[in-house]
């Protein structure tokens, strides 16, 4: 019984329609990413107002979608909605809807915990500077808080390239779905699996790389003004 296929596996690396999958799955974390920021921020701000109706939603939000499996609501949103009532959403449509909503919800807690490390009274020297609320925050508190934001929200983008794996459930056409159906016609389990694996593998090594720039890039401020603070301290002695 032969039990494994050398040439098989290596041909999968090649193979056209497994690696148009990992640029789904590349294009799914990305469109996720983007927007799910985008609602984070609406979420922060809702969390941040007075208005009572929109914090307790931001809160809500929060709640209900960390605290239930995204699997659950995968299929709830694909083949629940529908029978309430509402428009019926395609695959992709669903696949986004879902990790969007999960994903913003925990992107807004970094987002909020970024913010609050900065110390009011940069808001404080803000404003006697006559600046708006607006450039406090885009030139002021933003800045600052990218320093505690970037690791968690780097953290976030790897997790999220592994979770786009469950939009399968639903039938969503990416990585981990293609080397299913393929798995199915060739009967090579192992093979495929190892192969969409080190997919995987390749993909978030490639962006600790670069989040290891970003990490860097930000971080160098504070670096500088540490050092800055020791060669003070050593010189005063």
């Amino acid at each position: 019984m032969k039990v494994w296929n050398w040439e098989g596996f290596w041909g999968y690396f090649t193979n056209a329609y497994l690696l148009e999958g990992a640029l789904v799955t590349l294009g799914l974390t990305v469109a996720t990413i983007f927007l799910g920021m985008l609602l984070a921020f609406i979420l922060v701000f809702f969390r941040q107002s007075n208005i009572f109706g929109l914090v307790h939603y931001a809160r809500i939000h929060v709640w209900l979608f960390r605290g239930t499996p995204l699997l659950v609501q995968l299929i709830i949103i694909y083949t629940g909605l529908p029978q309430l009532g509402f428009v019926r959403l395609n695959v992709v449509e669903s696949a986004l809807l879902g990790l969007v909503m999960n994903e913003a919800a925990y992107l807004s807690e970094i987002l909020r915990a970024g913010i609050s490390s900065v110390p009011n009274s940069q808001r404080d020297a803000a404003k006697a500077l006559g600046l708006n609320s607006i450039k406090t925050f885009t030139l002021i508190v933003l800045p600052q808080a990218m320093r505690v934001i970037v690791p968690a929200l780097g953290n976030s983008i790897n997790g999220l390239l592994k979770t786009t794996s469950i939009a399968s459930v639903i039938s969503m056409e990416e990585l981990l779905r293609r080397g299913q159906i393929l798995m199915q016609q060739k009967f090579e389990v192992l093979e495929v699996f190892i192969c969409v694996a080190i997919i995987y593998l390749a993909m978030t090594t490639v962006w600790e790389m670069i989040q290891s720039k970003i990490e860097a890039h930000y971080g160098k401020a504070y670096a500088e003004r540490t050092t800055d603070k020791s060669s003070l301290v050593r010189d005063n002695r």
